[in-house]
């Protein structure tokens, strides 16, 4: 029970890897308040699941590029919970279209969401850790995107870029304060989300290029999440990691040997 007595909020998390990030916090003991936008009745699923294993959460609508909805994310964990101890910046959109066709209403949305609604969480939650006068934690979802100029995602691509910087320059100056700020960079991990870009049978044919030969969960990349907000990562402040399978390794990475 990693977290046992821990408040948290997670953005995005009434379905893929934000759900991931909920169960997993809540099974090691935290309460979760749960944020979606339209999935509605899959929050509450979501909330079920973890009042089944004995934490408390709440569904609260959300959207994270409106920094009022934001803030009554933080409101209403201190609220129902108490305090606000632990903070995921997960929610995402992103349209794939190549930047001289791109749907500009689309790569706005994307850098909205993506960039500015990570930066309003970011901040609503050090001004409450701060007025708490307590220690706290946040966690960046971003994605190996910030890194690899993935072509037909260059909205998603400079949104996860800038986070990441984001969240580094957060993580000194919040060190203080003593609120660590991390990034976890997942892979291509199996989500609901994916099947807005690709069939079934291009995510099972994909997933054999990856070097570990399949893609991630989502309950994976929640206990990385548990790990990197909990008291065993104290001394990791303004870092990276990556869980990816592998996918970021050079391109011959996932040659037999002997096959250059």
């Amino acid at each position: 029970m990693l977290l046992a007595g821990k408040n948290a909020v997670v953005t995005g998390s009434s379905r893929g890897i934000g759900c991931g990030c909920a169960l997993e916090l809540a099974r090691a003991g935290a309460n979760v308040v749960v944020n979606y936008v339209s999935n509605r009745e899959e929050a509450l699923d979501v909330v079920e699941k973890i009042q089944q294993m004995g934490a408390k959460a709440v569904a609260i609508h959300g959207n994270v590029v409106n920094p009022d909805d934001v803030q009554k994310l933080v409101d209403t964990c201190v609220s129902e919970f108490g305090s606000l101890d632990l903070y995921i910046s997960n929610a995402a959109f992103s349209d794939r279209e190549k930047m001289i066709e791109a749907d500009l209403d689309g790569f706005r949305k994307t850098i909205d969401i993506c960039m500015w609604g990570a930066f309003f969480g970011v901040r609503a939650a050090s001004l409450q850790m701060i007025k708490q006068q307590t220690s706290g934690s946040i966690l960046v979802v971003s994605s190996p995107h910030a890194v690899l100029p993935i072509p037909g995602a260059m909205a998603y691509n400079m949104a996860k870029a800038a986070i990441d910087q984001m969240a580094r320059t957060a993580a000194i100056e919040l060190a203080q304060h003593r609120i660590r700020v991390n990034i976890l960079h997942p892979g291509w991990i199996d989500t609901p989300g994916e099947r807005k870009f690709f069939t079934e049978e291009q995510i099972r044919e994909g997933a054999k290029n990856i070097p570990w030969k399949r893609l991630g969960n989502i309950h994976e990349i929640g206990k990385a999440a548990v790990f990197m907000l909990s008291g065993d990562a104290d001394y990791m402040t303004g870092s990276t990691l990556l869980m990816d399978g592998g996918i970021s390794l050079p391109w011959w990475s996932n040659r037999d040997e002997g096959a250059l």
